[in-house]
């Protein structure tokens, strides 16, 4: 008999047990609960508090984490043929206890992690009360620091010491709503006889043929039990032995997964069952695909280099890290999965990097990256702090690893599991030694006992110790030459042309911060006046001195705006000019570096941060940004020693060849001097050519750029700052028409227009367009695609707040 699984979601009711709870939300009682949720939710859908996420809304709720919180619900059951019974938790935010019909029967303590409780003996006839009472997640972790013994951590919370999602308490882009509840499903789950456990299945290559790998435990089966694997036509049977099953064997049908951009993502059904006399008594059935992985670190005259192989074949990592994409990560669906990830297709990305502060991600995350060809890298959980090595948190976070790494083992876009975030590098370099008075901090974990589990149950997935990391766990960490780095320096220390001093051989963490869109902006804060300095603009800043750090990265290239409209736009500007520097800086040097990865892709909730896509889902300019700087054949002009290089990348797999123009250009479009270039690119090579020097030799710098053309690919290169420029007054011709589903704006430059971006969602918030961060010269047009804004007029989108360009910032 195959189990059946009856899902508990219905009939929830949620109420405060103690803590300083407001008068008004203790005297209404009990509020309904929806499963899966969070107290957060519950109480927000009950009218009991506003939106956390609006204006300084925050601020004032900080009492629900310091809440002792108490769900109930009820169900009816009657005693059928299942001999067996147990109650699923899949997710339980975080410490609490668990209780039918009045009998405590699990205490938890991990919101990362299934839990499973045998309730055969504790179910009655009829009515059945289950009731989960969490504690305080806030005084659960201060209490757990106390006896484990304090330890390093970042932001103000303990989070290190209980084994929950880091950022609820908060992070440098995150709100604090350390909330509770029961953030995935609970089920009971019934059957008889022989059950399948903790199955895996992957598929792998044995050379280059595709091999498929399951194995399981086995409850109540004997020896000799026969177990079956199908998959694309291949059928291996095997037995259970000893309460194990392990199944292996060639797939010659199969064709190998490839990352976007070097082949199909072909998935198959697998199904693995254990068999009985009349049939399969237990299934478990996996979605997977073929390919195998390699983290090849290889010294050379440089130092030691970090590559992804795929298949056997090197791939340039584009990509971006991921964080939570809602404050309650509940709340993310399927779809909203499907929109992230298209505008990470969108952006040129080929891998995301889930950061180690959030979740290990859904199901539904890594099934849509496996069908789009999307690489991921899953981080442990663990993120800027020290962690105690002894238990209860050591058993927590072994049972936590197995389980994360047996859900995920299936999806072959899953290429890198990660041992922690920051926390080898933060040992050595944030002053850890003294604090730790010679307590342990996580080396345990992320060198002994997580690859060893990801050895044993993913031998197919890479394990890294940690972000950023060098081989040797005893030379330094975050080292530009040796294997993979973290460049924070320039946010918080310098210019953004600075990147242009670090040489790193993989980028996995850099970035620059950008206030969210207009629209979402204001739908957030609503303070009048609006200012970079308004409390509700503050709360929405969580950056240590992040708008100093803002102010201090603009004033070298623009003047600071004394106007709102004018600061959002310049800063939105700024982040996508400085990301779009740095990854057009290290793309030049490959094979040097081979990969980055930005920081970061998305929201969790509307905040001034260093986010591509904010937190209502639109696109900043810098998504923009990304698009061009990740292109699979890119231009860019570079520093050289000799002066300025054009830096040619072809990540595709055919051979470039192409006749570029370059020409220094006056800012009235007249040619200075000229000359070209018949370039040859091999495939996913590179080739660069120093650019002559009476291109190169300015003879009015504030009023001149080189222009590298050829077809569609373009380079620009300004000689001077854009405040030091003699950029003029822009002067445009615009003309909107109409479409089926938006609109197409077409607009023609009469001068110079640098940067040149329609901010569309200021007309309509759910419009969006299809490129930004254009420079035409005098006689040139853009094509804009619009979607959305059906209701607008044309001449909205000649609105100077509409069209903006990096003009407006210098005669405004």
């Amino acid at each position: 008999m195959t189990v059946s699984r009856r899902l508990l979601h219905d009939g929830w009711t949620a109420h405060a047990v103690s803590g300083p709870v407001p008068d008004d939300i203790l005297n209404a009682g009990s509020v309904r609960a929806e499963v899966p949720g969070s107290i957060h939710t519950d109480l927000l859908a009950a009218g009991s508090i506003p939106d956390p996420y609006l204006d300084e809304n925050e601020k004032t709720q900080s009492w629900i984490g310091l809440t002792d919180w108490t769900y109930r619900t009820s169900f009816e059951w009657s005693p059928s043929s299942d001999e067996r019974h147990e109650l699923v938790f899949s997710g339980l935010d975080t410490v609490a206890s668990v209780s039918l019909n009045g009998e405590e029967i699990a205490t938890v303590q991990n919101m990362h992690r299934t839990h499973r409780v045998d309730v055969t003996s504790a179910l009655r006839e009829g009515e059945n009360e289950l009731e989960i009472a969490f504690r305080s997640p806030i005084r659960a972790a201060d209490a757990a620091s106390l006896e484990l013994g304090a330890r390093p951590h970042a932001n103000h919370h303990p989070y290190n010491a209980i084994r929950k999602m880091a950022c609820s308490f908060g992070w440098d882009w995150g709100i604090d709503t350390t909330t509770s509840g029961i953030w995935r499903p609970v089920a009971l789950e019934s059957w008889s006889g022989p059950r399948l456990r903790d199955a895996v299945i992957f598929g792998d290559l044995a050379g280059v043929t595709p091999r498929v790998r399951a194995s399981a435990s086995v409850d109540d089966a004997a020896n000799g039990t026969p177990v079956r694997l199908s998959v694309a036509g291949t059928v291996l049977d095997g037995e259970v032995h000893e309460g194990l099953v392990r199944l292996d064997g060639d797939v010659p049908a199969a064709r190998l997964w490839w990352p976007r951009g070097h082949g199909d993502q072909p998935l198959y059904d697998a199904t693995l069952e254990l068999l009985g006399p009349d049939g399969a008594v237990d299934r478990h059935d996996r979605r997977i695909g073929f390919r195998s992985v390699e983290t090849r670190l290889e010294e050379d005259a440089a130092g030691v280099g970090f590559t992804v192989l795929v298949n056997d074949k090197p791939i340039e990592i584009r990509g971006a890290n991921w964080i939570p994409d809602d404050a309650f990560p509940h709340r993310v669906d399927r779809q909203r999965y499907a929109a992230r990830l298209e505008q990470a297709e969108f952006a040129g990305l080929n891998l995301i990097r889930v950061w180690g502060g959030g979740i290990y991600e859904s199901d539904d995350f890594f099934a849509e990256c496996d069908e789009r060809g999307l690489l991921t890298w899953q981080d442990f959980l663990f993120a800027c702090a020290a962690y105690a090595e002894e238990d209860p948190l050591r058993s927590e976070i072994e049972f936590e690893a197995k389980d994360a790494v047996t859900r995920l083992a299936s999806h072959p876009s899953l290429i890198i599991l990660n041992g922690n975030n920051e926390n080898i590098w933060g040992r050595q370099d944030w002053n850890w030694e003294g604090r730790l008075d010679g307590r342990t901090w996580g080396a345990g974990y992320y060198y002994d006992v997580l690859p060893a589990v990801v050895e044993e149950i993913a031998p197919h997935i890479a394990y890294t110790p940690g972000s950023p990391f060098s081989p040797d766990p005893d030379e330094r960490q975050n080292a530009a030459d040796r294997g993979t780095m973290h460049v924070w320096d320039v946010w918080n220390e310098k210019d953004w042309t600075h990147y242009r001093a670090h040489r790193p051989r993989f980028v996995s963490e850099f970035g620059w911060q950008g206030p969210p869109t207009w629209s979402t902006l204001t739908r957030a804060v609503g303070d009048d006046p609006l200012t970079p300095e308004s409390p509700g603009m503050v709360v929405h800043q969580k950056a240590i001195k992040g708008n100093d750090k803002l102010t201090d990265g603009l004033v070298a290239h623009l003047p600071l705006p004394n106007d709102m409209n004018d600061w959002h736009w310049a800063m939105s500007l700024n982040q996508a000019v400085a990301v779009r520097t740095a990854i057009e800086w290290w793309r030049s040097l490959a094979p040097h570096c081979t990969g980055t990865i930005t920081w970061q892709l998305n929201d969790c909730w509307p905040v001034t941060s260093w986010a591509a896509v904010d937190g209502d889902g639109r696109r900043k300019p810098l998504l923009f940004a990304l698009r061009a700087a990740n292109a699979e054949r890119l231009a860019t002009i570079q520093p050289s020693d000799d002066g300025l290089a054009l830096a040619l990348v072809n990540d595709t797999d055919e051979e470039w060849r192409s006749h570029f123009t370059i020409a220094r250009r006056g800012f009235d479009g007249s040619v200075r001097a000229q000359s070209s270039w018949d370039a040859v690119v091999p495939a996913r090579g590179t080739n660069r050519l120093e650019l002559p020097a009476e291109v190169v030799i300015a003879a009015e710098a504030a009023k001149e750029l080189i222009r590298v053309s050829s077809g569609s690919v373009k380079a620009d290169w300004f000689f001077v700052e854009a405040r030091d420029s003699d950029l003029p007054v822009p002067s445009t011709e615009v003309v909107a028409r109409a479409s089926a589903d938006g609109w197409t704006v077409d607009v023609t430059a009469d001068t110079i227009i640098r940067d040149l971006t329609l901010l569309v969602d200021r007309i309509d918030p759910a419009a969006e367009t299809d490129r930004a961060l254009v420079t035409l010269l005098p006689g040139e047009t853009a094509r804009f695609t619009v979607r959305g804004a059906s209701d607008a007029t044309p001449e909205a989108f000649a609105d100077p707040l509409v069209l903006r360009s990096t003009n407006d910032l210098l005669v405004s």
